[in-house]
């Protein structure tokens, strides 16, 4: 029996496609015990868990910001004794906390997270256009190298807990017709469909009687914009600020399609079962964060020679006119909608 540890602190969308390997690893090795440690507040994605995983949380935002603040941490946690760390993230703070355990003759496995081949897919001048072996694959390859069994058997996290939405009655109601879900932003600019245009996508799927849209985002500048189309637009509901990350799962499980960027909620919707239409820009699916066991032919795309520049969207446009995301039209994206939906 062996006492694993598996870090992943960020991002949250790379922290959400830890969770179909590791569940199903834990699956294939019951006799083995596993310890995720990840960001404190993404602790409820880990939910309905195998009974061999458990889940511990850090704050790099706060008391493990600092090296010291880290250090301390990592001092305590070598001593809970774990045989293997398999390090899924490959960054400094991992590098430092895993070091201590190789220090003290643990086992440590490491993520190949693929540089140079994630260069040659965004570079300007030179690019390799192909697919990359896929992330969650690159996980498990982690766990195939530490001499454990794994056979991928996730399917969703309300496999065997169906999921409850007494929480989200008051504003999602009983379901009626069709249920979509917009997640219309990310973390950066590359990965964001124009709000303009996303609100023509709102505008005229609210004309459809049949369809309940729910809208999903953060606080700030996203809520006052979803906040607007629901009381512009007819069924149309804002998600924002309302509910804790398991309710809005727990909501996501029940859409019957969920429209967003290449952004975390593309990683949540596939985590529950739930069909994704996502928008891409900057970033390609070839750099490997589609998100699990969804249809490459439902990514809304334009096949630019410049595309991808960017494996994360942070990059600036070198064109200055984002052409991959402003080309796209409205309509473009309704009709992909509109089509898997019937």
């Amino acid at each position: 029996m062996a006492k694993i540890l598996v870090i992943r602190l960020s991002a949250i969308g790379d922290v959400a496609m830890t969770v179909p390997v590791i569940y199903s690893a834990a699956k294939a090795n019951p006799q083995d015990t596993f310890t995720v440690l990840t960001q404190a507040f993404l602790i409820p994605v880990f939910m309905n868990r195998p009974a061999n995983v458990d889940v511990i949380g850090i704050n790099t935002k706060a008391a493990e910001k600092t090296l010291r603040g880290l250090l301390r941490f990592a001092s305590a946690l070598v001593k809970f004794e774990y045989d293997m760390v398999l390090d899924l993230h490959n960054v400094i703070r991992t590098i430092i906390i895993r070091s201590l355990f190789r220090m003290k003759g643990k086992k440590v496995y490491v993520v190949d997270k693929a540089r140079k081949e994630r260069k040659r897919l965004t570079d300007r001048n030179h690019k390799d256009l192909k697919p990359l072996r896929p992330v969650i694959e690159r996980y498990a390859d982690v766990f195939r190298a530490a001499g454990l069994n794994y056979t991928e058997s996730f399917t969703s996290l309300y496999e065997s807990h169906p999921a409850d939405l007494s929480a989200m009655e008051a504003v999602a109601g009983t379901k009626k017709g069709k249920w979509i879900g917009i997640a219309p932003f990310a973390k950066h600019r590359g990965k964001i469909y124009p709000v303009d245009d996303m609100e023509q996508v709102v505008a005229r799927l609210s004309e459809n009687e049949d369809y309940t849209i729910f809208l999903l985002g953060g606080r700030g500048y996203e809520e006052a914009v979803l906040e607007q189309w629901a009381f512009q637009y007819p069924r149309v509901k804002s998600l924002v600020g309302r509910y804790s990350l398991d309710n809005e799962l727990a909501l996501i499980s029940q859409l019957d399609v969920l429209l967003c960027m290449d952004s975390a909620n593309m990683h949540f919707a596939s985590l529950v079962g739930t069909k994704v239409i996502s928008v891409w820009g900057a970033t390609h699916p070839y750099a490997g964060f589609y998100g699990y066991h969804q249809n490459p032919k439902n990514a809304v795309q334009l096949d630019l020679p410049c595309r991808p520049c960017s494996v994360f969207g942070q990059k600036p446009c070198f064109r200055g006119d984002w052409a991959c995301m402003t080309q796209i039209t409205p309509e473009m994206v309704i009709a992909k909608v509109d089509g898997l939906l019937k």
